[in-house]
């Protein structure tokens, strides 16, 4: 309550959050009206659209393949193989990123020895977007996975034989009996994500933006460090934090709301 109650203050450490002035709603409209203000919501919306694009069918897609796989030594070195890069942390894999992208890297190497020219990854802004992207679903792909594969057990075996004696094969067999299946856990799940619209974590971000690709790169939530702690404006940053909460709330009420009108599996 403390941290919503410091949004609407003018927070002083000296007179701690119950006898700071009353500041209201200058917050909420000094961050609306701030110049900056569209940019940041246009940089937040795009990476998460984009992470909807490319990285929620991506475990989907791998659960789907590894479901079709017989032999179990080989299926257990796979997955194991796709969890491990989630126990990496967000720092190690930022650093790795700028080691493989350095102009002197590795991919760099790559280019060169195929007669092209280096690529300055990590200057250039129209890179930004794919850099976070790819390294997310590298990332995450594999410990995403597991739900839809624990989804996928759930499925009546007697469906797979029904679908043969019809005599369809196992792509048919996965469109028409295993994503049916488990389109209740896709869609709960595609419901959660909408609801982190406007949320995007900003420590990969924080890691490797640099002043080129801030017009890119530049988020809510590293605008929120750096006004916030790096400013000591906390009220600003409270403010920020509730305005983003709100967003969310609102958004994921809206999807499920439409998930209901469509008859499709919703949150409540």
């Amino acid at each position: 309550m403390f941290g919503i109650l410091i949004a609407f203050k003018d927070y002083n450490v000296f007179q701690g959050v119950l006898n700071s002035e009353w500041a209201g709603w200058k917050h909420f409209e000094s961050f609306i009206f701030d110049p900056y203000f569209w940019k940041l919501v246009r940089n937040t919306l795009l990476l998460n659209i984009y992470m909807i694009i490319f990285y929620f069918p991506a475990p989907i897609l791998l659960a789907l393949l590894l479901n079709e796989i017989r032999f179990k030594a080989f299926k257990r070195v796979v997955q194991s193989i796709s969890y491990l890069p989630h126990f990496l942390s967000t720092v190690v894999v930022a650093g790795m990123l700028v080691n493989f992208l350095a102009t002197d890297g590795l991919i760099n190497q790559i280019i060169a020895s195929l007669g092209f020219n280096k690529i300055q990854f990590l200057m250039l802004p129209e890179w930004f977007r794919t850099i976070y992207i790819s390294s997310d679903i590298w990332q995450k792909i594999g410990w995403g996975s597991i739900i839809y594969l624990a989804a996928l057990s759930g499925v009546d075996p007697h469906l797979y034989e029904a679908a043969k004696m019809d005599g369809a094969n196992r792509f048919k067999q996965a469109i028409h009996v295993t994503l049916p299946g488990i389109s209740s856990v896709i869609m709960i799940l595609f419901l959660l994500t909408l609801g982190d619209l406007m949320s995007i974590g900003f420590e990969k971000i924080l890691l490797l933006y640099t002043g080129p690709t801030y017009e890119t790169a530049d988020v809510i939530s590293t605008f929120v460090y750096r006004r916030g702690l790096l400013g000591a404006d906390f009220s600003y940053g409270a403010a920020v934090g509730l305005f983003q909460s709100v967003i969310s709330f609102l958004l994921i009420v809206g999807a499920n709301y439409a998930a209901r009108k469509l008859n499709a599996t919703s949150l409540w």
